[in-house]
């Protein structure tokens, strides 16, 4: 006896159940069909099924191929960051010392500091030239044990921690620029961006100024436009001004610039807020 299958209700929708028998459709083989029994009318009907399953199939060994393809990457890539984290953990064959402005030398590898940088290559091959003999060190004033620590072990493994502190996240960014560490310097940004917020942004604006990073930079002013008046009356905001005079004319020119847009959209005359702003920039 025939019968008709019914939808539980509070199931799944109605498109979504028509798309999974589609789906389903596509997958399953119809052995039936293959027997060539149903009339001319529906002859082409194996062949259009066959071709779809066929499709479908071709597509499924794809989608496995690069699903093993970045496994693979995966596993070389732990292998690799093993390794090389082992190496600098034990301080296996070191043969260079790295000196912070604060606090202990780091043991690290000339090798790894030259690959990840093209400034630490040209200062180290000048000590080749020079035939400096194993064990020599340089100096990162700038950065302090901690802070050093964090960018070679980003060398070394190419990952930085989830909760690392701003201060050292603006350190890592500063010294991402100076020394030519690209991928460093994209993995700060974005942790960076994520976090700009009206209690932070004119820090990081001034950061992201030191490091010449358009995209931190972008960010942290469209966060001073949008809360300008907090941030104008903000107590570190006289400091802030007296250290970055030009970076205060910028946000003024842009405040300037987004208030009379919004007059002239207006056709009206500037908000009290907007005056009060204005008169403290003034």
């Amino acid at each position: 006896m025939a019968t008709m299958y019914r939808l539980p209700r509070n199931s799944i929708c109605a498109p979504c159940h028509e798309g999974a028998k589609a789906i389903i459709g596509f997958l399953n083989k119809d052995e039936e069909q293959e027997d060539g029994g149903h009339g001319s009318v529906n002859s082409d009907a194996p062949s259009k099924l066959n071709s779809s399953n066929k499709g479908m199939r071709d597509a499924w060994e794809q989608v496995k191929e690069m699903r093993d393809r970045a496994e693979e990457t995966n596993q070389r890539a732990a292998f690799l960051e093993h390794g090389f984290a082992l190496a600098w953990k034990e301080g296996i064959h070191t043969d260079i010392v790295v000196k912070p402005g604060t606090g202990a030398p780091i043991p690290a590898h000339k090798a790894i500091l030259a690959a990840r940088s093209e400034v630490f290559r040209h200062m180290l091959s000048a000590d080749e030239h020079c035939k400096a003999p194993a064990g020599d060190s340089f100096s990162l004033p700038e950065l302090s044990h901690d802070e050093l620590s964090l960018l070679l072990a980003f060398l070394y493994t190419g990952a930085l921690d989830q909760d690392l502190p701003e201060r050292h996240l603006h350190a890592l960014l500063v010294a991402a620029d100076k020394y030519d560490i690209p991928f460093l310097r994209r993995a700060c940004e974005a942790r960076l961006a994520a976090r700009v917020e009206p209690r932070n942004v004119l820090r990081t604006l001034e950061v992201a100024d030191l490091s010449s990073s358009a995209v931190l930079r972008e960010r942290a002013m469209d966060t001073v436009l949008e809360h300008a008046e907090q941030v104008v009356f903000s107590p570190e905001y006289e400091g802030f001004a007296v250290r970055n005079a030009a970076l205060c004319v910028e946000i003024t020119r842009a405040l300037l610039n987004k208030m009379s847009t919004t007059t002239t959209k207006s056709i009206g005359s500037p908000s009290c807020m907007d005056q009060d702003v204005y008169r403290a920039l003034a």
